[in-house]
């Protein structure tokens, strides 16, 4: 998964792919110019250090607990300092990272650590991150949904296509071109059960949109394809003609949606009901 971002109070937070938040971005909060003296600042704390060490203990079989105890003595002095990089050298941390260059440069904490830092600066931007943070990962559960449904019609076609092979002659020495065209009828069965229309005639009706009629299906016509899918090819292994097939195919594709869209309006007055 790629990076992402949280908008903040109309400041932009940084989250890496291991779910590591900028803390350089935090710190704007705080200082928007000078962003590392506000974590070194942090840092230096005796109270951080305990969380950052108990942290490390908890989570990293490699932490140098002989070194943290130094840092820890020296961190009640006025002279004593603390930098990302000192504390990550000094006592081999995984909990931040720091690291310059064009792509996510800047120092990073895990999400622990860096509601931590947050709460240190303002428990309002603490909660206003644990909310948004909660709502990215909303976001992705339902993409995520989204992509199984749609990894799942590819699967089912699969199956379908092979119940093609094995029901429908196709002469000998044909051309790929021909054979494809063949597959691409059955697929616009499905598709003119379901959608009205081809993949073709939807791609002339969208010229500039990328990809295809099935990438811009919701989730219910997703889990509707996927059931269609499955009883075509049973419709073809019983030697049903093509236009017999497609008319019980929508027939199909309209009771299931009814069925799926009723269904979402129940669960929707279920939710307000119990809120």
């Amino acid at each position: 998964m790629k990076s992402k971002s949280l908008i903040v109070l109309d400041q932009e937070i940084n989250v890496n792919k291991n779910d590591y938040f900028s803390l350089t971005d935090i710190a704007k909060f705080k200082n928007p110019n000078e962003a590392n003296d506000v974590i070194r600042n942090w840092l230096r704390r005796k109270d951080t250090l305990e969380f950052l060490g108990l942290w490390e203990k908890l989570n990293n079989p490699n932490f140098k607990p002989t070194e943290f105890d130094g840092f820890k003595t020296e961190s009640g002095h006025n002279y004593f300092t603390m930098s990302p990089k000192k504390w990550i050298e000094g006592v081999n941390a995984i909990g931040i990272t720091s690291k310059a260059g064009k792509y996510n440069s800047g120092t990073y904490a895990h999400k622990d650590i860096a509601l931590q830092f947050a709460s240190w600066i303002s428990a309002e931007i603490q909660l206003y991150i644990i909310k948004e943070f909660q709502r990215l990962k909303e976001e992705e559960q339902k993409q995520l949904g989204w992509n199984i449904k749609r990894e799942l019609t590819k699967i089912n076609y699969r199956i379908h296509t092979d119940a093609i092979k094995e029901n429908i002659i196709i002469p000998k020495a044909i051309s790929s071109v021909i054979a494809n065209k063949i597959y691409a009828s059955e697929a616009d069965v499905l598709n003119v059960a379901l959608f009205g229309m081809t993949a073709q005639q939807w791609k002339s009706e969208n010229p500039n949109i990328k990809g295809n009629i099935r990438d811009y299906a919701d989730i219910n016509q997703l889990i509707c394809l996927s059931n269609l899918e499955n009883f075509n090819a049973l419709f073809i292994e019983q030697g049903i003609p093509q236009s017999e097939r497609l008319l019980q195919l929508n027939k199909l594709a309209i009771k299931q949606m009814k069925v799926l869209q009723n269904s979402e309006k129940s669960v929707d007055n279920l939710e307000r009901t119990n809120k």
